[in-house]
C-alpha cells in the first residue's frame, strides 16, 4: 500500500489539519492527530498517537512523548464550547499519557506551562492550571482545576492537589501526598492530607541559595511551624528577618506575599 505524501519531519499516517500551524521543524510521529487551531514552534517533537486539538500554541524545543492527549475541553458541566486555550512554553518534557486540557470561561479561560518542566506519565492539568517554570511532576500527579504551582516545584508520584490550591516556590511534595491547603514557598510537605515536614533545603542548595539565604528559610520554617504562633504573629516576625539576613529580602516578600493571598477558608499546610 502507497502511504500518501507528508510533510518533512511528519509522518505519513499522522492527520494534520492543514489550518494548524507547524514550523517546518517539527516532527510528528505516526498516527498521531493535531487539529485546526493548534500552533507549534520550532524544533518541538511529537510521538505516535497523540491527540493535540482545541486551540493550543505549544513554543519551541519541547518533547512531547506518546498517546498524550493536549487541549481536549475541560471536565466541566458548565463548559459550552467557548475558544478556551491551553499554552505550554518552551523546553518541555511530557511523557507519556498525560492529560491536559484547556482554560474554561469562568476563570481566565487559558491553562497554561511555562518552560523547562520535566513531567511525567500520567499527569493530568485540569482546566485553568497555571504551571510555572522548572517544575517536576512525577508519575500521576494529578491537578484539579484552577490549580498554581509556582517555579521550581516538584511534585511526588500520586500526588493529588485541590482546585484552587497554590504551590508556592520551591515546594515540595513526598509520594502520594493530598493537598487541600496552600504550600507555601520552600515547604516541603507529606501525607493524607499533606502536613508540614521540613523545608526543601536541599534543593536550594542545588539552586545556588547562600548559606545566610538558607538561614533565613530555615528561620521561615520556624515561625510558621515551630514556635506556636498565629499566621498573622508568623508574617510579623518573618518581616523582620530581612534585618538579620539582608540577602532574603526576594525570599521573605514571596514568602509574605504569597501568605497573603492564601483565603482564609483554604488555609495553608501546617
Amino acid at each position: 500500500m502507497t502511504l500518501p505524501a507528508a510533510m518533512p519531519g511528519i509522518h505519513a499516517t499522522a492527520l494534520v489539519d492543514p489550518a494548524a500551524q507547524l514550523d517546518s521543524s517539527v516532527s510528528v510521529g505516526p498516527y498521531t492527530v493535531i487539529g485546526p487551531h493548534v500552533r507549534v514552534g520550532a524544533g518541538t517533537r511529537i510521538g505516535a498517537h497523540c491527540v493535540i486539538e482545541g486551540h493550543t500554541t505549544i513554543g519551541r524545543d519541547n518533547r512531547i512523548f506518546q498517546f498524550n492527549s493536549l487541549g481536549a475541553i475541560p471536565q466541566d458541566k458548565k463548559y459550552a464550547g467557548e475558544p478556551c486555550e491551553l499554552v505550554i512554553g518552551d523546553r518541555n518534557t511530557v511523557r507519556e499519557f498525560c492529560t491536559f486540557n484547556i482554560g474554561s470561561p469562568g476563570d481566565s479561560g487559558v491553562t497554561r506551562v511555562g518552560d523547562d518542566n520535566w513531567i511525567m506519565a500520567y499527569v493530568h492539568l485540569a482546566h485553568d492550571c497555571m504551571v510555572g517554570n522548572h517544575t517536576i511532576f512525577a508519575n500521576n500527579s494529578q491537578l484539579a482545576g484552577h490549580v498554581t504551582v509556582d517555579d521550581w516545584v516538584i511534585l511526588g508520584g500520586f500526588t493529588v492537589v485541590h482546585q484552587f490550591v497554590r504551590l508556592g516556590a520551591h515546594s515540595m511534595t513526598a509520594m502520594c501526598s493530598l493537598l487541600l491547603a496552600d504550600l507555601p514557598p520552600f515547604v516541603m510537605s507529606q501525607g493524607q492530607p499533606a502536613q508540614a515536614r521540613s523545608m526543601n533545603f536541599e534543593g536550594l542548595r542545588r539552586r545556588g541559595f547562600s548559606s545566610e539565604r538558607i538561614s533565613a528559610v530555615k528561620a521561615m520554617h520556624k515561625a510558621l511551624y515551630r514556635d506556636d504562633l498565629t499566621l498573622v504573629q508568623a508574617q510579623v516576625r518573618i518581616a523582620g528577618l530581612t534585618e538579620k539576613y539582608p540577602e532574603s529580602l526576594p525570599d521573605v516578600q514571596m514568602m509574605l506575599s504569597f501568605l497573603q493571598k492564601t483565603a482564609p477558608q483554604r488555609g495553608i499546610v501546617r
